[in-house]
Protein backbone atom coordinates (compact mmCIF):
# COMPACT_ATOMS: atom_id res chain seq x y z
CA UNK A 1 0.00 0.00 0.00
CA UNK A 2 1.39 3.80 -0.64
CA UNK A 3 3.03 5.52 1.81
CA UNK A 4 0.66 9.20 1.28
CA UNK A 5 2.15 10.56 4.75
CA UNK A 6 3.92 12.91 2.84
CA UNK A 7 0.85 14.63 1.77
CA UNK A 8 0.29 16.07 5.16
CA UNK A 9 3.72 15.49 6.96
CA UNK A 10 6.83 17.35 4.99
CA UNK A 11 8.97 15.20 4.22
CA UNK A 12 12.53 15.35 6.16
CA UNK A 13 15.70 13.41 6.65
CA UNK A 14 16.03 10.66 9.27
CA UNK A 15 17.39 12.27 13.13
CA UNK A 16 20.24 9.39 12.95
CA UNK A 17 22.00 10.51 8.85
CA UNK A 18 21.19 13.99 10.08
CA UNK A 19 23.28 14.26 13.65
CA UNK A 20 26.14 11.97 11.82
CA UNK A 21 26.64 14.89 8.80
CA UNK A 22 26.24 17.05 11.91
CA UNK A 23 29.01 15.18 13.54
CA UNK A 24 31.23 14.55 11.01
CA UNK A 25 31.14 18.32 9.87
CA UNK A 26 32.10 19.35 13.62
CA UNK A 27 34.79 16.93 13.81
CA UNK A 28 36.27 17.75 10.36
CA UNK A 29 36.54 21.99 11.59
CA UNK A 30 37.88 20.51 14.87
CA UNK A 31 40.69 18.72 13.48
CA UNK A 32 40.82 21.76 10.73
CA UNK A 33 41.39 24.08 13.47
CA UNK A 34 43.62 21.35 15.90
CA UNK A 35 46.39 21.33 12.57
CA UNK A 36 46.34 24.42 11.50
CA UNK A 37 44.85 26.75 14.07
CA UNK A 38 48.65 27.61 15.54
CA UNK A 39 49.60 28.82 11.63
CA UNK A 40 46.64 30.83 11.34
CA UNK A 41 47.11 32.55 14.71
CA UNK A 42 50.88 32.72 13.65
CA UNK A 43 49.83 34.55 10.27
CA UNK A 44 47.53 37.11 12.28
CA UNK A 45 50.72 37.96 14.81
CA UNK A 46 51.91 40.76 13.37
CA UNK A 47 48.28 42.51 12.91
CA UNK A 48 47.81 41.65 16.69
CA UNK A 49 51.30 43.46 17.62
CA UNK A 50 49.72 46.55 15.45
CA UNK A 51 46.54 46.46 17.26
CA UNK A 52 48.39 46.40 20.60
CA UNK A 53 50.37 49.36 19.74
CA UNK A 54 47.68 51.56 18.84
CA UNK A 55 45.77 50.46 21.43
CA UNK A 56 48.24 51.90 23.89
CA UNK A 57 49.43 54.83 21.70
CA UNK A 58 45.59 56.26 22.25
CA UNK A 59 44.92 55.00 25.80
CA UNK A 60 48.50 56.00 27.27
CA UNK A 61 49.26 59.36 25.12
CA UNK A 62 48.03 62.49 27.46
CA UNK A 63 43.84 63.32 26.27
CA UNK A 64 45.01 66.20 25.43
CA UNK A 65 47.23 65.77 23.14
CA UNK A 66 44.57 62.38 21.64
CA UNK A 67 41.94 64.60 21.54
CA UNK A 68 43.72 68.24 19.54
CA UNK A 69 44.74 65.14 17.15
CA UNK A 70 41.49 63.62 16.46
CA UNK A 71 40.28 67.29 16.13
CA UNK A 72 42.91 68.51 13.81
CA UNK A 73 42.12 65.39 11.62
CA UNK A 74 37.99 66.04 11.35
CA UNK A 75 39.18 69.58 11.11
CA UNK A 76 41.34 68.94 7.65
CA UNK A 77 39.08 66.20 6.38
CA UNK A 78 35.94 68.03 7.01
CA UNK A 79 37.62 71.84 6.80
CA UNK A 80 33.99 72.76 9.80
CA UNK A 81 34.44 74.71 12.73
CA UNK A 82 30.83 73.30 14.04
CA UNK A 83 32.00 69.41 13.67
CA UNK A 84 35.02 69.92 14.96
CA UNK A 85 33.45 71.94 18.39
CA UNK A 86 31.15 69.17 18.64
CA UNK A 87 34.36 66.51 18.54
CA UNK A 88 35.76 68.51 21.21
CA UNK A 89 32.66 68.62 23.13
CA UNK A 90 31.66 64.99 22.45
CA UNK A 91 34.81 63.66 23.79
CA UNK A 92 35.07 66.01 26.75
CA UNK A 93 31.72 64.16 27.89
CA UNK A 94 32.70 60.59 27.50
CA UNK A 95 36.04 61.61 29.79
CA UNK A 96 34.12 63.63 32.13
CA UNK A 97 31.49 60.44 32.45
CA UNK A 98 34.77 57.69 32.85
CA UNK A 99 34.28 56.41 29.64
CA UNK A 100 37.83 57.50 27.73
CA UNK A 101 39.62 54.62 28.08
CA UNK A 102 36.73 52.37 26.53
CA UNK A 103 36.35 55.05 23.77
CA UNK A 104 40.06 54.66 23.27
CA UNK A 105 40.04 51.01 23.03
CA UNK A 106 36.79 51.06 20.70
CA UNK A 107 38.04 53.98 18.56
CA UNK A 108 41.57 51.50 17.99
CA UNK A 109 39.66 48.38 17.06
CA UNK A 110 37.37 50.50 14.73
CA UNK A 111 40.06 52.35 13.35
CA UNK A 112 42.24 48.89 12.37
CA UNK A 113 38.48 47.14 11.06
CA UNK A 114 38.29 49.82 8.47
CA UNK A 115 41.40 50.47 7.58
CA UNK A 116 41.67 46.35 7.14
CA UNK A 117 37.92 46.37 5.19
CA UNK A 118 39.38 49.51 2.77
CA UNK A 119 42.85 47.95 1.72
CA UNK A 120 40.87 44.38 1.03
CA UNK A 121 37.26 45.67 0.04
CA UNK A 122 38.56 48.14 -2.62
CA UNK A 123 40.43 45.93 -4.79
CA UNK A 124 37.70 43.28 -4.46
CA UNK A 125 35.07 45.68 -5.64
CA UNK A 126 37.53 47.14 -8.69
CA UNK A 127 37.62 43.29 -9.37
CA UNK A 128 34.05 42.54 -9.63
CA UNK A 129 33.56 46.26 -11.46
CA UNK A 130 36.26 44.81 -14.43
CA UNK A 131 35.09 41.62 -14.76
CA UNK A 132 31.25 39.77 -14.28
CA UNK A 133 32.75 36.75 -13.99
CA UNK A 134 33.96 37.82 -10.29
CA UNK A 135 31.24 39.80 -9.68
CA UNK A 136 28.61 36.44 -10.34
CA UNK A 137 30.77 34.60 -7.86
CA UNK A 138 31.54 37.44 -5.18
CA UNK A 139 27.69 38.86 -4.89
CA UNK A 140 25.91 35.67 -3.72
CA UNK A 141 28.64 35.43 -1.07
CA UNK A 142 28.21 39.48 -0.14
CA UNK A 143 24.86 38.50 0.23
CA UNK A 144 25.21 35.79 2.60
CA UNK A 145 27.33 37.71 4.53
CA UNK A 146 25.24 40.13 4.91
CA UNK A 147 22.09 38.28 5.95
CA UNK A 148 24.09 36.09 8.19
CA UNK A 149 23.39 36.48 11.77
CA UNK A 150 26.39 38.56 13.09
CA UNK A 151 26.85 35.97 16.16
CA UNK A 152 27.33 33.03 13.94
CA UNK A 153 30.56 34.78 12.32
CA UNK A 154 32.15 34.34 16.13
CA UNK A 155 31.78 30.52 15.90
CA UNK A 156 34.26 29.71 13.35
CA UNK A 157 36.73 32.30 14.34
CA UNK A 158 36.37 31.84 17.77
CA UNK A 159 37.23 28.12 17.52
CA UNK A 160 40.32 28.91 14.98
CA UNK A 161 41.68 31.63 16.84
CA UNK A 162 39.80 31.68 20.38
CA UNK A 163 39.16 34.85 22.65
CA UNK A 164 40.68 37.67 21.99
CA UNK A 165 41.55 40.99 19.76
CA UNK A 166 42.10 39.51 16.35
CA UNK A 167 38.77 36.86 16.40
CA UNK A 168 36.89 40.22 17.26
CA UNK A 169 38.77 41.89 14.45
CA UNK A 170 38.41 39.35 11.84
CA UNK A 171 34.34 38.52 12.89
CA UNK A 172 34.03 42.99 12.63
CA UNK A 173 36.10 42.85 8.98
CA UNK A 174 33.75 39.93 7.77
CA UNK A 175 30.32 41.97 9.25
CA UNK A 176 31.36 45.39 7.85
CA UNK A 177 32.87 44.73 4.77
CA UNK A 178 30.30 43.95 2.08
CA UNK A 179 29.22 47.89 1.84
CA UNK A 180 32.65 48.82 0.96
CA UNK A 181 32.60 46.00 -1.85
CA UNK A 182 29.40 46.81 -3.46
CA UNK A 183 29.61 50.43 -3.60
CA UNK A 184 32.94 50.43 -5.41
CA UNK A 185 31.82 48.09 -7.63
CA UNK A 186 29.02 50.23 -8.50
CA UNK A 187 30.92 53.47 -8.36
CA UNK A 188 33.21 52.22 -10.85
CA UNK A 189 30.26 50.61 -12.98
CA UNK A 190 28.96 53.90 -12.90
CA UNK A 191 31.60 56.13 -14.75
CA UNK A 192 30.17 57.48 -17.91
CA UNK A 193 31.84 55.11 -20.79
CA UNK A 194 32.40 58.57 -22.96
CA UNK A 195 34.51 59.84 -20.40
CA UNK A 196 36.32 56.33 -20.65
CA UNK A 197 36.34 56.50 -24.08
CA UNK A 198 37.95 59.87 -24.74
CA UNK A 199 40.32 58.99 -21.83
CA UNK A 200 41.44 56.00 -24.07
CA UNK A 201 41.65 58.34 -27.02
CA UNK A 202 44.32 60.32 -24.95
CA UNK A 203 46.09 57.19 -24.62
CA UNK A 204 45.76 56.06 -21.01
CA UNK A 205 46.54 52.70 -20.44
CA UNK A 206 43.93 50.09 -18.12
CA UNK A 207 45.60 50.67 -15.32
CA UNK A 208 45.84 55.14 -15.56
CA UNK A 209 42.17 54.79 -16.81
CA UNK A 210 41.71 52.96 -13.29
CA UNK A 211 43.97 55.15 -11.08
CA UNK A 212 43.04 58.74 -13.43
CA UNK A 213 39.70 58.42 -13.93
CA UNK A 214 37.46 55.61 -12.78
CA UNK A 215 38.39 55.81 -9.04
CA UNK A 216 38.32 59.69 -8.50
CA UNK A 217 34.74 59.53 -10.45
CA UNK A 218 33.83 56.80 -8.37
CA UNK A 219 34.97 58.17 -4.74
CA UNK A 220 31.57 59.77 -3.90
CA UNK A 221 29.99 56.39 -4.18
CA UNK A 222 33.08 54.49 -2.67
CA UNK A 223 33.38 56.67 0.38
CA UNK A 224 29.37 56.22 0.80
CA UNK A 225 30.59 52.47 1.32
CA UNK A 226 33.66 53.29 2.97
CA UNK A 227 30.75 55.57 5.86
CA UNK A 228 28.20 52.10 5.42
CA UNK A 229 30.87 49.86 6.56
CA UNK A 230 32.19 52.30 9.59
CA UNK A 231 28.48 52.24 10.39
CA UNK A 232 28.62 48.42 11.03
CA UNK A 233 31.56 48.04 12.19
CA UNK A 234 30.57 50.64 15.54
CA UNK A 235 27.39 48.37 15.73
CA UNK A 236 29.17 44.99 15.93
CA UNK A 237 31.34 46.39 18.89
CA UNK A 238 28.74 45.01 21.76
CA UNK A 239 28.57 41.68 19.92
CA UNK A 240 32.48 40.92 19.27
CA UNK A 241 32.92 42.01 23.21
CA UNK A 242 31.30 38.66 23.68
CA UNK A 243 35.13 37.01 22.80
CA UNK A 244 37.00 39.74 24.43
CA UNK A 245 37.28 42.87 22.38
CA UNK A 246 37.92 45.63 25.37
CA UNK A 247 35.80 48.57 24.58
CA UNK A 248 32.33 50.81 25.42
CA UNK A 249 30.49 47.16 23.96
CA UNK A 250 32.08 45.26 27.25
CA UNK A 251 29.86 47.89 30.19
CA UNK A 252 26.63 47.24 27.48
CA UNK A 253 27.11 43.62 28.04
CA UNK A 254 27.74 44.08 31.51
CA UNK A 255 24.50 46.37 31.22
CA UNK A 256 22.36 43.78 29.50
CA UNK A 257 23.14 40.69 31.96
CA UNK A 258 23.00 43.20 34.99
CA UNK A 259 20.57 45.16 34.46
CA UNK A 260 22.42 48.37 35.00
CA UNK A 261 20.18 50.83 32.55
CA UNK A 262 22.09 54.06 33.07
CA UNK A 263 25.96 52.39 32.53
CA UNK A 264 24.28 50.45 29.03
CA UNK A 265 23.14 54.23 28.20
CA UNK A 266 26.02 56.12 28.71
CA UNK A 267 28.24 53.98 26.53
CA UNK A 268 25.92 53.85 24.35
CA UNK A 269 25.67 57.17 24.06
CA UNK A 270 29.20 56.97 23.50
CA UNK A 271 29.36 54.72 20.63
CA UNK A 272 26.63 56.90 18.95
CA UNK A 273 28.52 60.13 19.51
CA UNK A 274 32.08 58.01 18.00
CA UNK A 275 29.20 57.19 14.86
CA UNK A 276 27.91 60.35 14.36
CA UNK A 277 32.04 61.84 14.27
CA UNK A 278 32.84 59.35 11.46
CA UNK A 279 29.33 59.43 9.33
CA UNK A 280 29.97 63.29 9.51
CA UNK A 281 33.74 63.60 8.51
CA UNK A 282 33.28 60.97 6.01
CA UNK A 283 30.30 62.71 4.59
CA UNK A 284 32.07 66.27 4.37
CA UNK A 285 35.34 64.69 3.37
CA UNK A 286 33.90 63.00 0.21
CA UNK A 287 31.51 66.10 -0.59
CA UNK A 288 34.28 68.10 -0.27
CA UNK A 289 36.20 66.04 -3.00
CA UNK A 290 33.20 65.78 -4.86
CA UNK A 291 33.24 69.96 -5.00
CA UNK A 292 36.81 69.66 -5.94
CA UNK A 293 36.06 67.07 -8.66
CA UNK A 294 33.50 69.23 -9.69
CA UNK A 295 35.26 72.80 -9.90
CA UNK A 296 38.71 71.06 -11.76
CA UNK A 297 36.21 69.70 -14.76
CA UNK A 298 34.78 73.28 -15.41
CA UNK A 299 38.14 74.71 -15.09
Amino acid sequence: MADFSWFSKFPKMDRATLVEIRKYLDSSFRDFSREYGDVIESFFDPLLGFLIWFEKLLVQSPWWAVLLSITALVYFTSRSWKLSLGVVVSFLLIGYFGMWEDTMRTLSIITVCTLMAIVLGVPIGILMARNNRTQAVVTPILDVMQTMPAFVYLIPVVMLLGIGKVPGVIAVVIYAIPPVIRLTNLGIRLVDKEVLEAATAYGANSMQRLMGVQLPLASPTIMAGINQTIMMALGMVVIASMIGVKGLGQPVLKSITNQYFTLGLFNGLAIVALAIIFDRTSQAYAKRSQQHMQGGQHD
